[in-house]
């Protein structure tokens, strides 16, 4: 079984080092602060789904480093509450949400995505919760929250970056979620979920290939920084996460793990 590997506090703690800074460049092209398998060209695809207009309150869930909500709120005009159970994320997220031209529009909190949400009912024009669909263990729950706190005829986007669609190991599966809780599912499973938590599924669709995309990017970046980030992570932390992303590449690009995004919508009644 593979040891666990910290990702997420080791990238938030140094998110602004000059390293890191040149590989989300080097993985994404264009860096709006985001850390996941996220790219500008996709994000600025799905924001029109969601039928978001000025003014609007935005939920994002697992809202990480913060660079995507404050892209939202500023390419959108909407306001964009962020919540994250990770306070390095949060910490981050508030920082350069301080120092943005719209910092009186996005706010982040720390809250546990897995429990009742802090908001009530009927509270948000929408939401939005990319690759980290897959961290929460009870996801019935968790799509029951977001319909609770969703206006009637609003939307929310997911994405499930590791939807089983192929064969995988057992090292394999230990290996892609050796940074953390995950949990795996077969097709049918999520649609199952959406129904049962009273959504209706607007539209699916299949973008692994951006997760193959960045994954070996990010790999790669990394390798060429190689001696940089072993001051920042140590030789293990950086090997075991050379082998966590080079799994994502592989799973991906043989479509044994697939990402799909969601996106679904709360009725009017």
């Amino acid at each position: 079984m593979s040891k666990r590997v910290d990702l997420f506090d080791s990238t938030y703690g140094h998110f602004s080092d000059r390293v890191l800074d040149a590989i989300r460049k080097e993985t994404y092209g264009v860096d709006i602060g985001q850390n996941s398998w996220l790219t500008v060209d996709e994000y600025e695809r799905w924001l029109p789904w969601l039928n978001i207009k000025a003014g609007d309150h935005v939920l994002e869930v697992a809202s990480g480093s913060g660079g995507p909500a404050v892209y939202m709120a500023r390419t959108t005009g909407c306001r964009v509450t962020g919540i994250d159970a990770n306070e390095s994320g949060v910490a981050t997220a508030s920082e350069m949400a301080a120092k943005s031209d719209v910092a009186a529009h996005v706010r982040f909190q720390v809250a546990d995505a897995t429990a009742r949400l802090p908001f009530d009912d009927n509270t948000f024009d929408a939401l939005l919760c990319v690759d980290s669909m897959n961290h929460f263990p009870d996801r019935l729950a968790v799509l029951k929250q977001w319909r609770r706190v969703l206006r009637p005829g609003r939307r929310a986007l997911f994405t499930d970056p590791v939807v089983i669609t192929g064969p995988v190991t057992n090292d394999e599966l230990a290996l892609r979620s050796s940074i953390g809780l995950f949990l795996f599912v077969p097709p049918g499973v999520n649609e199952r979920f959406i129904e049962q938590a009273g959504f209706r599924l607007v539209q699916q669709e299949d973008v692994t290939a951006n997760a193959t995309l960045t994954s070996g990017r990010w790999r790669d970046a990394r390798a060429k920084h190689r001696e940089a980030l072993l001051t920042i992570e140590g030789e293990e932390r950086f090997e075991g996460l050379q082998k966590f992303f080079g799994a994502v590449h592989q799973l991906t690009k043989e479509r044994r793990l697939s990402r799909v995004a969601y996106l679904v919508e709360k009725g009017e009644g």
